[in-house]
């Protein structure tokens, strides 16, 4: 591996440093995860409906495409260090120029931003995009608004991607997408206030607890745990599970055990105590521990977690997609997997990725070292497969009905 693929020293500095994390852009952004979640029901995705890909659909699209020189490429906020060593060092080596804009803050107003350019078959002014697991990537999807990938020039990602993203069950085989990272919802404590060794979900329900339990308002999230705590997969529930969770998670609301339905503010609330016990997102748990020296616990319940993936793709007006896919590809060298994830954090796809963190670390000193040490020791960012075997990606919807009756049903929880 090239030295010019060993993460930036100053970038080494900043990992010991209290950061903004990927979720932190959503409450930045002024927009809950509620609202977000109306705007992606208001918004029914209009194309070519492309629930399956045609056989020749990859050759049709990739026919006489071919390099430009530049790729736009539209992210969310806090998901690449500022100085973006990783883009000068594709610059340098093949001449690309990357307009890097951070203009995703989310799903359901980004999707809504740009359906109507690309239901016109109009660019968006963008050749790349990260677009979580949500209602809106089944939005793009099929409504065909996504390129199908030609997987002959993603050799990096073929050689070096975690065997488990391509049975993802929002794009089995990775047709339209390929991850840029993903993290865990799990259940963060602080044992030396539980007391005990946290396990279950129903932990979440024990009346020890009561008002020091924090639950969040994304009703995706709240109604994943309430259908895990029952006893269901979210991926094959429908509208009788769905009230079922919602009883569980309102018996433990009337019980008073929910001090209050979070969004980021969560990692504070537990941090000074005034929960003990609640859901969390694993890329927070790392980092607030990593950066306060806190000693917060994070697991993956008995009963399963949740794992949400945010995911390179192509729309299908992009003006330079090769130049889009080379970007893509480059992700999945392993020098560049090691340096994103000592940044961000969050589950890192590539697995190889760890080994070379732990020789970047050997080779630095002092906070960089034990920085890097933890992150290439920590399975928030690199899970094992029993890890992954516990964990289920979100509900899905096949119609906008069935969105609405979803947020009909779980909304209430967290408003009233």
């Amino acid at each position: 591996m090239s030295r010019t693929d060993v993460p930036d020293p100053a970038l080494l500095r900043g990992m010991t440093s209290r950061r903004l994390g990927r979720r932190d852009a959503l409450r930045l952004g002024g927009v809950p995860a509620v609202g977000a979640f109306l705007a992606a029901c208001g918004v029914e995705g209009k194309g070519t409906p492309q629930a399956s890909v045609a056989p020749d659909a990859v050759e049709k699209f990739w026919a006489g495409r071919t390099r430009t020189g530049k790729v736009d490429f539209a992210n969310w906020p806090l998901y690449m260090d500022p100085k973006k060593p990783e883009l000068t060092r594709f610059t340098e080596r093949t001449g690309i120029q990357v307009n890097y804009q951070e203009v995703i803050q989310e799903m359901g107003p980004w999707f809504a931003k740009v359906q109507p350019q690309l239901s016109a078959g109009r660019s968006i002014g963008v050749d790349l995009m990260v677009i979580t697991n949500s209602v809106q990537f089944g939005q793009f999807r099929d409504a065909g608004f996504l390129a199908p990938l030609d997987h002959a020039k993603l050799p990096h990602y073929a050689a070096n991607a975690a065997e488990s993203y391509a049975r993802e069950a929002f794009d089995p085989g990775n047709v339209f997408s390929v991850p840029w990272a993903s993290g865990i919802t799990g259940i963060a404590y602080d044992a030396t206030r539980v007391g005990r060794e946290i396990t279950s979900l129903s932990d979440l329900w024990d009346p020890r607890f009561k008002g020091k339990v924090g639950m969040f308002a994304d009703i995706q999230e709240l109604a994943n745990f309430g259908l895990l705590a029952v006893g269901l997969k979210p991926g094959d529930s429908g509208e009788q599970q769905w009230r079922r969770a919602a009883a569980k998670l309102k018996q433990q609301k009337d019980a008073g055990l929910v001090r209050n339905y979070y969004d980021q503010s969560y990692v504070d609330a537990l941090g000074k105590g005034e929960i003990w016990i609640t859901q969390a997102w694993s890329g927070d748990i790392f980092q607030k521990n990593l950066s306060d020296g806190t000693d917060l616990k994070f697991v993956i319940p008995a009963e399963g977690g949740t794992i949400w993936t945010d995911n390179m793709t192509i729309p299908v007006t992009a003006a330079n997609p090769v130049d889009a896919i080379m970007l893509m590809d480059f992700f999945y060298e392993v020098g560049t997997a090691a340096s994103l994830a000592g940044y961000i954090n969050y589950v890192c796809p590539v697995p190889a990725a760890q080994e070379q963190i732990r020789k970047d670390a050997a080779a630095a000193t002092g906070p960089d070292r034990e920085a890097l040490t933890r992150v290439a020791d920590s399975p928030l960012v690199f899970p094992g497969e029993a890890d992954y075997a516990r964990l289920h990606y979100y509900v899905d919807f096949d119609t906008a009905e069935e969105q609405r009756a979803f947020q009909n049903i779980f909304q209430p929880i967290t408003l009233s």
